[in-house]
């Protein structure tokens, strides 16, 4: 569970960062993808998205959207948010601060956006503090492990039907690593989401 859903001292370590907006009128959810774009996933995730009709938010690697802008065009033509995600997918507690607010610099060149996500959670306190200052900080409540190597496509749809709950933020990864797991998985969270009632919601909305 430590992964999967983040407990209480954990989220006590970043009380400014989103972990979970619940509504008290309807039951949400946020769904989120990280570590795109990329043209062999992102374009199949849109098309099922797409099926579904919900939205999502991207956070996105600075060097992947250089590499493919063409796909970080088409997530935005079709509707969805877009947050940064570092230029390198680097960690925050492996950097000085001054290293790490530059990477995250020079993807906000090519993603213009409010929203940041530190890749693998991590980051200094005094990252996030700088941060706070042009960035809503967004982490999670309930992440897949769809990107591990360790569980099963089975195992990540059963994480979203554990763990989900009203205000849940949601993290699959639109990645190679996650790719197999993600493809069997997500479509069938949808679907399982939907059945229960959640409503798809964009992170713009609690702007």
């Amino acid at each position: 569970m430590f992964i999967e859903q983040p407990p209480w001292f954990y989220r006590i370590l970043f009380p400014q960062a989103l972990w979970r907006l619940p509504d008290e009128k309807e039951k949400c959810v946020y769904l989120t993808f990280d570590d795109g774009p990329i043209p062999e996933v992102t374009p199949w995730v849109l098309d099922v998205l797409d099926r579904y009709d919900v939205k999502a938010t991207f956070f996105m690697v600075g060097d992947n959207v250089r590499k493919h802008p063409d796909v970080f065009e088409e997530v935005l033509r079709r509707g969805h948010d877009i947050g940064n995600h570092t230029f390198n997918h680097i960690q925050g507690i492996r950097f000085w601060t001054h290293n790490y607010l530059a990477n995250v610099k020079k993807a906000a060149d090519l993603i213009p956006s409010r929203l940041f996500r530190p890749p693998h959670g991590h980051m200094r306190i005094p990252q996030l503090w700088a941060l706070r200052k042009e960035y809503r900080v967004v982490m999670w409540d309930v992440v897949t492990r769809d990107y591990s190597p360790h569980v099963t496509p089975q195992d990540v749809l059963q994480n979203v039907r554990h763990y989900t709950r009203n205000g849940s933020i949601i993290v699959f990864h639109d990645s190679l690593k996650a790719e197999k797991n993600m493809r069997w998985a997500m479509p069938r969270a949808v679907e399982w989401l939907m059945d229960e009632g959640y409503n798809f919601r964009l992170l713009r909305e609690i702007e």
